[in-house]
C-alpha cells in the first residue's frame, strides 16, 4: 500500500515543502527538531490543512488542495499514536483498546482483539487501568487501540520519546513485530538514529522543510551526505546478517554478504535474521589485512566514497560484499591509508562494540 504526499505549508519563519512516495513497509520521518516531520504527519492525518497539498494512501485520496478536496480527520480511516499515548484513565486496558473498534469502517467489526493482544503482549494488562501502567506498557496499549480500528495507515510520532532507554527496549521488539506481521503501513516520526537502524525499511529526511535524501534504510544510514541530518558521534550504518551458529564461550556467528561477524551472544535460532546497527566511531580501515589483532571481526571492502568534513573528520563509505559500512576517521588517517572510491581495504570491527540494542530483527 502506497503512500503519496505532497505538501506546502508557511508558518512564520519557516516553510514546509515535501514530496514523497513511501512503499509498504515502515517509513521513518527522520531528521532533527524543527525540520517539519510533526507537520508531515498532521497534515496527513488531516490535524493540519496545507495551503497546497495532496495525499493519497493506496490511491484514495485524502487531500488534493487543487480539486478542492480535503478530508477531515475521522473519514480519513487513520490511526494516531502520539508521544504520551493519550489513554482514557477511567476505562480498563480492555476498554481502551475496544474503543478504538468503535472507529473501524462499517462492516468490518473492527480489528482482531485476540490478534492484536497477542502481538503486542498485552494480555496480562486487560484489566487494569492506565494509571497502574509502566511507560512502555501504556505506548503498546495505545498501539493496540490504533490497529482495533482498522486503520489503511498507522503515524506514529515519536511514540518512544517519553520512554527511558529501558522501556524503549522494551517496545522495540513489539514495533518491529508490528512490522513484519501486519499489512498496516507505518509512517514513523523520529530523530533517533537507533529507532530508525532497528525499524526502519524506508528514510525520509526532513532538514529545514525539505526532503534531503530518501531510500533504504541500509543506504541512507550509510551515505555521508546524510549525515548533516544528525550527530556525528551516531552516525553508523546497517547489515543484513544471518545467525548461523552458537559457540561455546557465549559468541554468536552471523554471516553477512562479506563474511562472518562475531557478536555477544544473540538468543535466537540458526538462521534467524537480523539487522545489525554498526557505529562509525566503532569501524578501523586497514588497507590490507591485519595481523596480531584481538578484534574477531574484519571483512573486506572497498572505498566507495571519502567525504571530509570542514574540521579534522572524514567519513568513508565502504561496501562489504552487498552491504555499506560507514567509518569515521581523521582527514589525516584517509590521506595517509591513500584511500579514494575503488581502494581496497578492511574493516574493522570490536565484537563487544555491538550492543544489544544495536541488533534488531531482519526484514
Amino acid at each position: 500500500m502506497t503512500l503519496s504526499v505532497t505538501l506546502q505549508h508557511a508558518f512564520a519563519g519557516f516553510t514546509l515543502d515535501v514530496a514523497f512516495e513511501a512503499p509498504p513497509g515502515l517509513t521513518v520521518l527522520f531528521g532533527r527538531s524543527g525540520s517539519g516531520k510533526t507537520t508531515v504527519v498532521n497534515a496527513v492525518a488531516g490535524l493540519l490543512r496545507p495551503d497546497r497539498g495532496r495525499v493519497t494512501v493506496a490511491g484514495r485520496v485524502l487531500c488534493d488542495t487543487p480539486a478542492g478536496l480535503w478530508l477531515p480527520p475521522h473519514r480519513r480511516r487513520l490511526g494516531y499514536v502520539f508521544q504520551e499515548g493519550r489513554l482514557f484513565p477511567h476505562l480498563t486496558v480492555r476498554q481502551n483498546l475496544t474503543y478504538g473498534a468503535r472507529f473501524a469502517p462499517k462492516g468490518t467489526g473492527g480489528g482482531d482483539l485476540a490478534a492484536v493482544v497477542v502481538l503486542l503482549g498485552i494480555g496480562a494488562l486487560l484489566d487494569r487501568r492506565p494509571g497502574a501502567l509502566s511507560g512502555g506498557e501504556k505506548s503498546r496499549v495505545a498501539i493496540g487501540r490504533a490497529l482495533l480500528c482498522n486503520p489503511d495507515l498507522l503515524l506514529m510520532d515519536e511514540p518512544l520519546a517519553a520512554l527511558d532507554e529501558a522501556r524503549k527496549d522494551e517496545i522495540l521488539p513489539y514495533l518491529e513485530r508490528l512490522r513484519d506481521e501486519t499489512a498496516v503501513p507505518i509512517l514513523y516520526v523520529s530523530h533517533s538514529v537507533a529507532e530508525v537502524a532497528r525499524l526502519a525499511t524506508t528514510v525520509v529526511v526532513l532538514q529545514a522543510g525539505r526532503v534531503a535524501r530518501i531510500g533504504p534504510a541500509s543506504e541512507v544510514l550509510a551515505d555521508p551526505a546524510t549525515a548533516p541530518a544528525l550527530d556525528l558521534r551516531e552516525a553508523g550504518a546497517v547489515i543484513e546478517a544471518r545467525l548461523v551458529a552458537q559457540e561455546p564461550d557465549g559468541l554468536s556467528v552471523l554471516e553477512t554478504s562479506a563474511g562472518r561477524l562475531y557478536l555477544p551472544r544473540i538468543e535466537a535460532a540458526p538462521g534467524t535474521g537480523f539487522r545489525v546497527r554498526i557505529h562509525a566511531n566503532d569501524v578501523i580501515l586497514s588497507r590490507a589485512r591485519p595481523e596480531g589483532l584481538s578484534a574477531l571481526n574484519i571483512l573486506p571492502g572497498t572505498v566507495e566514497t571519502v567525504h571530509l568534513g570542514d574540521g579534522p573528520g572524514a567519513l568513508v563509505q565502504v561496501r562489504s560484499g552487498s552491504d555499506l559500512i560507514l567509518a569515521r576517521l581523521t582527514r589525516r588517517s584517509a590521506t595517509a591509508l591513500g584511500l579514494t572510491p575503488g581502494t581496497p581495504c578492511h574493516a574493522i570491527l570490536k565484537t563487544v562494540a555491538v550492543g544489544r540494542g544495536d541488533v534488531g530483527s531482519g526484514l
